[in-house]
């Protein structure tokens, strides 16, 4: 099979100024990636080389990555910065030629990609749905965050575990990897640092990476630090730990005090199918996630942990199927494939399968 090649474009969009993969025929099965946190669209391209060049594949660096602006994120709105600046690629006739008819009264003449989205990215995806459900063919979510965010709730409906949902956003961030991030740290001497939280964290077998290791590096060392960015801002907060989410960054555009959307999807009037695709030693989106402050005191890794009748670990895996199965019986349909001993990056450590689920929707999609 020929290999899918890519190219780098600039497009102005939302008003922001987005750094664009894109690879494939203008006449293609339209695919939007969308990557996750610390990283571009550079996560995408082992995948990409894999895909058949029949498809159109747009991949945008959000705001504060890659190549793209650094723009702020106005964590308020949840996901809703970058979920704009994706809405308004599909209008770009130089990146989907068959938006050139997105004016027509007719919504079928508009471009309704297969989205893919990887963790953070995910959410974004959920998020694109809910607020442009006509602009969205099907939904592949990779190692998704919670509809009901990251961290901070107990149960299955998402119930808040404190008021301000302390421990979350900004405030559960490691000050030393957001310091060796900042300044381009390549080495892998201390467990913060960006390659070993790489190896560590986003793959469950750092063998998984290859060759593309420093590539991917080289994306995750292109997030943008600082209050408006990554990872944003942290208050004081009378509840254990003693902060919680800030109004502005990425972090806290995940935190559920900003992003929870579990109602909203299940709502939505268009449903398009939804396969949800995770592994099953993901320790990021996890009911057991190593990022998760309340799964870390549980044990005993953050100190004064006020025990699991006060601040449980949040079931994330469990939420999304919980409202995942709400979407289906609200008239929606989703599979959820599970890759034994698969870690946060599916489209990485398992890609023949990946590929495989996407080219399912995607033929769905075109037929």
């Amino acid at each position: 099979m020929p290999r899918m090649e890519t190219e780098l474009r600039v497009v102005t969009a939302n008003g922001t100024r987005q750094a664009v993969r894109v690879g494939g025929p203008p006449d293609g099965t339209p695919v939007l990636l969308v990557h996750g946190n610390c990283s571009s669209s550079l996560f995408w391209e082992p995948l990409i080389r894999r895909l058949p060049p029949t498809l159109r594949v747009v991949a945008p660096d959000l705001r504060g990555f890659g190549d793209s602006e650094t723009a702020g994120v106005d964590a308020t709105r949840g996901l809703r910065d970058f979920a704009d600046d994706v809405a308004a690629l599909l209008d770009d006739p130089t990146l989907f030629p068959k938006a050139a008819d997105a004016s027509s009264v007719d919504a079928a003449a508009e471009v309704r990609p297969v989205v893919v989205g990887h963790s953070l990215g995910g959410g974004v995806a959920m998020r694109l749905l809910v607020d442009h459900p006509h602009r969205v063919g099907a939904l592949l979510l990779a190692a998704p965050v919670s509809p009901y965010g990251f961290g901070g709730t107990r149960d299955l409906a998402g119930t808040p575990a404190t008021p301000d949902f302390a421990g979350t956003g900004a405030a559960r961030v490691n000050e030393d990897f957001v310091t060796r991030l900042a300044a381009g740290d390549r080495s892998v001497d201390t467990p913060t640092s960006p390659r070993a939280v790489l190896r560590a964290t986003y793959v469950a077998d750092p063998a998984a990476l290859g060759e593309d290791e420093d590539l991917l590096l080289d994306s995750m060392l292109s997030t943008a630090t600082g209050d408006d960015n990554y990872p944003g801002t942290a208050v004081e907060s009378e509840y254990w730990p003693g902060a919680a989410p800030g109004k502005r960054g990425v972090l806290n555009a995940l935190a559920p005090t900003w992003f929870r959307l579990a109602d909203d999807l299940v709502a939505v009037a268009e449903k398009p199918p939804i396969t949800w695709v995770r592994g099953d030693a993901d320790v990021i989106v996890s009911d057991t996630s190593l990022l998760d402050l309340a799964y870390l005191g549980s044990l005993g890794l953050v100190p004064g942990w006020p025990g699991a009748d006060v601040r449980p670990p949040q079931p994330m895996v469990g939420q999304t199927r919980a409202v995942l199965e709400r979407y289906a019986a609200a008239g929606g349909a989703y599979r959820e494939v599970v890759l034994p001993g698969c870690g946060h990056s599916p489209h990485l450590e398992r890609p023949g399968e990946f590929v495989a689920e996407l080219l399912a929707l995607t033929d769905a999609w075109a037929g």
